[in-house]
């Protein structure tokens, strides 16, 4: 059965760390979930940011010097809490990635 395709709740050790772990190693399991959560926040927030590349928005309610720099601050907003909300899967593919390279799979 090919890991890759099987859904996250029958993968072993992406959700569930194995019984054995001490604090130690669940603080760095933590830290490495955290750690991939923010990869897929910054890359939604960048193709976030090209959506947004184009548009224009009228006055009263557009433009002037703030414009970009808000809608830099939305794109970031909505890339959490699209992550927050499952995101689009990198999360779980760089988590047992960074699990792998760290020998905790």
């Amino acid at each position: 059965m090919d890991v890759a395709l099987t859904p996250i709740a029958v993968q072993p050790n992406l959700l569930n760390p194995p019984a054995k772990t001490d604090a130690a190693e669940l603080a760095k399991r933590g830290k490495i979930r955290e750690t991939a959560q923010n990869f897929e926040s910054s890359f939604l927030s960048i193709m976030i940011q090209q959506m947004f590349e184009g548009v224009k928005t009228s006055a009263p309610f557009g433009g002037g010097p703030g414009e970009d720099m808000f809608k830099s601050f939305m794109a970031e907003a909505m890339a959490k809490q699209m992550t927050r909300a499952g995101g689009v899967g990198l999360t779980d593919t760089v988590n047992r990635e960074m699990l792998k390279l760290q020998g905790l799979k």
